[in-house]
């Protein structure tokens, strides 16, 4: 993908930046009574993101493409911005959690997008899954803009942000990152701080490569059990009690048994996800076969379950249907 902006540097930083030794005021912490949030995105996790900000007291307002999901927001009491460059200018926080690199380059770096009406000393808080290439441009950008960027991954899908229970993971300075503590504290049960610009993307992409591979052996690990004919309540109710399968997957079991697979994380972000794994791993020189194989059978359910719950790549691998 060709981005809309250049990169101002030749290399990513790779290291958190060099704090002001001589810095001797106190860190002034986002405050509920007086921050002013804006959030882009409101799709299946920035809608419940933003729920939560405004349940929990924050003062924030929202942007969207599509109207529908503005019109539900409204309904409850969220202001609804015009336009992202309103939005942007009436805050001194904006957070955005968008579907892929596309939409993020576009609603950052058209004409009308996020760096357009960013004011210096605007803190950015970037949540979407993207490649570390487009957020390393985003971090360069914003700095040259004198913005304060954090690439703030969240770990965790719809049930985890509606509970509060995600895991951040940022990249930037350490500052910006301690300063939105108390935003941090509205949404998620912990947070961390990876190192510099783009650092926390590339956690992100480390452990939603134990999401893509995890699910793959789950439905492998059924498919065997069924076509050894072990009993099927018998089998998922002791593969739901073993320890070695992780809390985040044991919904996915009722998922499998019920053949129900409303999206918590849907297959076309995993299969997004899982070509952002392979494509870094390529990069950085990684060999990721087992990722390479989730990839392909993500790739073969795309078109036809893209909108599903990501566990529904379970009867093709069991081998109920061919994709």
């Amino acid at each position: 993908m060709t981005y809309s902006i250049e990169s101002r540097v030749t290399e990513p930083p790779n290291t958190l930046p060099e704090e002001n030794c001589t810095q001797v005021m106190p860190l002034e912490m986002l405050c509920k009574r007086t921050a002013k949030l804006g959030f882009i995105g409101l799709g299946l996790m920035g809608s419940r993101l933003t729920q939560r900000l405004h349940s929990s007291g924050w003062n924030v307002q929202a942007w969207n493409r599509g109207q529908e999901p503005s019109r539900a927001m409204s309904r409850m009491g969220i202001g609804i911005a015009e336009s992202v460059v309103q939005l942007v200018a009436d805050s001194d926080v904006v957070l955005s959690c968008l579907a892929n690199d596309s939409a993020v380059n576009s609603v950052y770096c058209d004409t009308a997008g996020v760096f357009s009406a960013a004011k210096p000393g605007t803190i950015v808080l970037e949540m979407s899954t993207i490649s570390p290439q487009l957020s390393h441009l985003l971090h360069e950008e914003a700095s040259y803009l004198g913005v304060r960027l954090l690439d703030l991954a969240i770990s965790g899908s719809t049930p985890a942000v509606e509970a509060g229970t995600v895991t951040l993971l940022a990249g930037g300075n350490r500052n910006t990152f301690e300063q939105c503590t108390p935003l941090y504290e509205s949404i998620a049960k912990q947070w961390f701080l990876i190192g510099g610009p783009t650092s926390g993307i590339q956690m992100k992409l480390v452990v939603n490569l134990l999401v893509g591979v995890g699910m793959q052996a789950i439905a492998e690990a059924v498919s065997l059990g069924q076509h050894l004919q072990i009993d099927n309540d018998v089998l998922f109710d002791v593969l739901s009690k073993t320890a070695v399968i992780p809390p985040a997957f044991l919904g996915k079991f009722r998922k499998i048994k019920t053949h129900e697979y409303s999206p918590e994380f849907p297959l076309r972000l995993m299969s997004k996800d899982m070509d952002l794994v392979m494509e870094a791993a390529i990069i950085a020189g990684a060999s990721l076969p087992a990722s390479g194989a989730a990839q392909s059978v993500l790739a073969s359910n795309l078109a036809s379950k893209g909108d599903l719950d990501l566990s529904a790549i379970s009867p093709f691998v069991i081998g109920i249907e061919r994709a």
